[in-house]
């Protein structure tokens, strides 16, 4: 767990969550001095030598996530209200499916597929392991077994997105993506790593099965291209990543020009998940929400998905309340590195 506050002079605490995922400390050293939104944030981008990268624009996301939920609670609305207004009533979520439990929200495997008890309308998983750059066909064909037999055993109404990873070269994911054609997937998720969009237009337009990508692209600069080329169907923002709330909004509506869609990015905690409720209600191109965690970890009140939604919120600010006994309990160090996966011969993989 890995998020910060601001605590005003009138006692208001706003709450952020600023996170690269196995850098927490260094980002932390990077969040000081809240100021006006907008001007803060153009103070912490363009007031170093170097931008857009993951240490910075985290910090700046969980400060901005902050300062929009003091504002929200000092005008006693919810950030959405502050953006423009709703454009929906809930917002449509998605869960993780592993043979592993994952989140609070998540049983085993099977139980979810039977049971699904939170009325998800959508699901993702990563089916692809670490990965050659010319894979054996075995291989490619044990994948597209693995999600035939998932797409057959889930109800039809029931949407199944595919998570890559990155793991893929291009022309592996534009076999991958041929051969699961069929499937009614709902879109596949970075086929390539990010900052090829010529590789995302080439795999777009090789398949009708929509291409997402952004969780790894920082602010609206590192999306203009893929924006401007309609290199994909889909873009991934993450809130606590890309520069936050309102950097996210104007992502939004350099693709909404586009006809492309919005899917946040959030495999993070509930804080980086209210922040991004708070941007799904406001944005009419939101597509459906990611997220790892209700909040049963740290809030007092977590999120309830009823049907598939979480009913837009009324309370002020990021609409969440931090419960400090919790807080505490579940303070995290730092102590996590990203996972390194190799191949059979020794060599380094895409995680």
């Amino acid at each position: 767990m890995e998020t910060f506050h601001i605590t005003c002079d009138d006692g208001t605490i706003g709450w952020g969550e600023p996170v690269v995922e196995g850098r927490a400390q260094t980002v932390e050293t990077a969040v000081k001095d809240p100021r006006d939104i907008e001007k803060h944030w153009q103070a912490i981008y363009r007031g170093t030598f170097y931008r857009n990268g993951p240490i910075l624009t985290s910090a700046l996301s969980g400060i901005e996530q902050a300062l929009w939920d003091i504002l929200g609670k000092h005008l006693k609305v919810p950030v959405w209200r502050l953006l423009g207004g709703k454009v929906r009533d809930r917002v449509r979520m998605y869960g993780w499916l592993s043979l592993e439990p994952t989140g609070d929200y998540i049983d085993l495997f099977c139980k979810n597929i039977n049971e699904n008890k939170e009325g998800f309308t959508a699901y993702k998983t990563c089916p692809l392991p670490a990965m050659q750059m010319i894979e054996q066909p075995y291989v490619l064909h044990q994948i597209v077994d693995n999600v035939t037999l998932l797409r057959n055993k889930i109800d039809k109404r029931i949407d199944i997105a595919l998570d890559f990873h990155g793991r893929s070269t291009p022309i592996m994911s534009r076999r991958l993506a041929h051969m699961i054609e069929d499937l009614d997937i709902m879109f596949i998720e970075e086929p390539v790593l990010p900052g090829d969009v010529n590789a995302l237009k080439q795999i777009s337009s090789s398949t009708t099965i929509p291409v997402a990508t952004g969780e790894r692209l920082f602010t609206r600069w590192q999306f203009n291209e893929v924006i401007e080329q309609q290199a994909v169907a889909i873009i991934q923002p993450d809130i606590s990543h890309c520069g936050g709330i309102n950097e996210a909004k104007k992502i939004a509506a350099m693709a909404e020009a586009r006809n492309i869609a919005v899917a946040p990015h959030c495999p993070l905690g509930p804080i980086s998940l209210a922040a991004c409720l708070q941007f799904a209600t406001c944005t009419w191109n939101f597509l459906c929400q990611e997220h790892l965690t209700l909040g049963s970890d740290y809030l007092v009140t977590p999120f309830q998905v009823i049907d598939g939604y979480v009913n837009v919120s009324e309370l002020p600010g990021l609409g969440i309340e931090v419960a400090d006994d919790k807080l505490t309990a579940g303070l995290f160090n730092g102590d996590w590195e990203t996972p390194q996966f190799r191949l059979k011969d020794g060599s380094f993989a895409e995680w």
